[in-house]
């Protein structure tokens, strides 16, 4: 039984899909990015097949929960020669509406030369134009706010530094040429559970109090990674600033197919969205399967809030405002 009093609620103790829910011999789904359409719930759903190597493909359903319709074909897929650094995967797709009927997937594409983090284009989700890779390995965890800050794009990543895993953002007048980057925040170190690694979860949800960034964090545990979630606020003119980050995380693995499966011990989201007052997020559990689970959204602005704590390690990289 789960003990836990987190403000998000898992819709179940069971996975909301799990490979053999997929149309092809799937090792693991996992990752989903999401995104509402005419009323209709889309996951961009990370499925590994029984060779190691994931694609991206959509997912379908009406009200979110069950009746899901997977897609005959992938979305996005390993194609050589074409796409030479994509030979090893497509994997954690992020999905942000940027016009009417248009929409931008930020994923990490995979290849001998490490992960690196590509675009694409689509307008119905049955096709996909890519744009490329963005930036070069090692990077992923990437995704795009919805809206221009300055005339300019802004996506937040993930590169290694150094041996830092930390966020960053970077900026673009067009999608193609990203530059201009900066350290948005770092891993906190030590005994915290964010201490090892961060990464941005999915695109981040405009409120009245600024962006609210779910995010996750890693902590080392003997031979083995945590991975658990958290929360920053943004500020809502310039989300350059880090307004509040909670010390606590609000959603940890507890439910046995978040602590059992390929990867043990990991809730990892790369998206969710806001329906009515509240908001419905999806993750990967365990590297393996899907779960969901829903919290008030000004619930979790207050959470953030109540939690503060303005990091002060390390102060002399200045990403911490």
């Amino acid at each position: 039984m789960i003990m836990s009093q987190s403000i998000f609620k898992r819709h179940s103790n069971e996975p909301l899909l799990k490979p053999s829910d997929m149309p092809i011999d799937a090792n693991a789904v996992f990752n989903p990015g999401v995104i509402e359409v005419g009323g209709e719930i889309l996951l961009l759903l990370r499925i590994e097949d029984q060779t190691g190597i994931s694609q991206i493909r959509v997912g379908r359903s009406a009200n979110g929960v069950d009746g899901w319709k997977i897609a005959d074909k992938p979305l996005l897929e390993p194609d050589l020669p074409q796409y030479p650094y994509e030979e090893w995967g497509c994997e954690d797709a992020r999905v942000t509406q940027i016009r009417a009927n248009e929409w931008i997937i930020a994923y990490t594409a995979y290849s001998r030369y490490g992960p690196a983090v590509a675009l694409a284009l689509t307008s119905d989700f049955e096709e996909a134009e890519r744009l490329g890779i963005m930036l070069s390995p090692t990077n992923k965890d990437a995704t795009v706010f919805p809206e221009k800050f300055h005339d300019s794009w802004f996506m937040l990543h993930r590169p290694v530094t150094g041996h830092e895993e930390d966020i960053w953002y970077a900026s673009s007048p067009t999608m193609v040429n990203w530059s201009q980057p900066g350290i948005l925040m770092a891993q906190r170190g030590g005994p915290w559970w964010d201490s090892v690694r961060i990464g941005v979860g999915g695109p981040p949800l405009k409120t009245d109090d600024g962006w609210l960034l779910i995010y996750h964090g890693v902590k080392q545990m003997g031979v083995d990674s945590l991975y658990r979630l958290g929360l920053a606020l943004l500020d809502k003119d310039d989300p350059r600033k880090v307004l509040v980050r909670a010390s606590r995380w609000i959603f940890a693995p507890e439910a046995p197919f978040e602590m059992n499966g390929l990867l043990p011990n990991v809730v990892f989201t790369c998206g969710a969205i806001v329906r009515g007052d509240e908001v419905w997020m999806y993750y990967g559990a365990a590297d393996t399967f899907v779960g969901l689970a829903t919290a008030k959204l000004s619930e979790l602005v207050d959470f953030v809030k109540r939690h503060d704590f303005l990091c002060k390690i390390r102060p002399e990289k200045g990403m911490m405002h």
